[in-house]
């Protein structure tokens, strides 16, 4: 247990480099996302076909994990879409909702009883997030795409916790995020048409940017993610990664100075999703002594 929460937050961490990441990116959120998941897949492929890693699975399987990691792939368009139209500290924020769309989703996809104490944590959530979009009317935009962005954060890692435990990390996330690059591909032509760019190629900055995500914020992020959900529920994951705005928050002060513009409902509303985060930690804390699953 001890070293799966050690995963766990070691994965949170460098999940909170990725909103950074996507400020610095000049591309549009769309193609922001095909690029790291052809860099990713591509770099991922290499190595662990190297390794002797990469095994084949049945099409049932990888059917099941195809659909996963295409919903991967919009959590990232609207995560980033969020960033572009609002800035890193809503964008991230707006994660935290994570929590509540996975009390929803994990009792009705995996038919157990729903449970009260995982949704009145995320009321807080909700609470806090209500908060900074009544008073940050400007974020509005962002903040609608960031609620997407948590909801399909929240319905992948359901999923992969059924996926777990049929099939090992390395290919999980491999046929994940490749399938998911194929279908992003099959609708980037509509995308590009929705939403048209100067330029389809990135700059030699943003090339830089791209591999820092894809190599650090995305292969050895997702895969100390699956080796946790061996150990820990996926509400657990989700509400440990409510602590990623934190990160990015923080980096987003000091490189951004973001708290120049946001006004006091940004800061009362982070302070009730900690508040939301530290109750559930402690609830961890006291499962855990017990001997059961966080």
């Amino acid at each position: 247990m001890k070293r799966a929460l050690l995963q766990l937050h070691l994965s949170v961490f460098l999940a909170g480099f990725t909103g950074i990441l996507g400020k610095l990116i000049t591309l549009n959120e769309g193609m922001l996302v095909w690029y790291r998941l052809l860099i990713t897949v591509v770099s991922m492929y290499i190595l662990y076909r190297w390794k002797g890693l990469l095994k084949k699975l049945p099409w049932k399987g990888i059917v099941q994990i195809g659909g996963t990691g295409f919903i991967v792939a919009l959590h990232w368009i609207f995560f980033y879409g969020s960033i572009k139209y609002a800035n890193v500290s809503i964008g991230v924020v707006c994660l935290s909702l994570m929590s509540l769309f996975t009390a929803i989703f994990d009792p009705l996809i995996t038919r157990k009883k729903f449970d009260k104490a995982e949704m009145l944590l995320s009321l807080l959530t909700v609470a806090g997030i209500s908060l900074i979009f009544h008073f940050d009317t400007q974020y509005r935009t962002g903040i609608i795409l960031g609620i997407f962005s948590a909801m399909f954060a929240a319905l992948f890692t359901v999923l992969n916790k059924k996926l777990v435990v049929m099939y090992d990390a390395v290919n999980i996330t491999f046929y994940e995020l490749g399938i998911g690059f194929l279908g992003l591909t099959v609708v980037m032509p509509l995308y590009l048409y929705a939403f048209p760019v100067a330029s389809l190629l990135p700059s030699l900055r943003d090339l830089g940017y791209l591999l820092i995500l894809s190599w650090f914020c995305t292969i050895l992020m997702y895969m100390l993610m699956v080796h946790a959900l061996q150990k820990i529920s996926p509400f657990t994951v989700n509400l440990c990664f409510s602590l990623e705005p934190l990160y990015s928050i923080i980096l987003a002060f000091i490189l951004f100075r973001e708290n120049d513009f946001l006004k006091g409902g940004f800061y009362a509303g982070l302070a009730l999703i900690l508040l939301s985060v530290a109750l559930q930690m402690a609830r961890i804390y006291r499962q855990s002594r017990r001997g059961g699953m966080a």
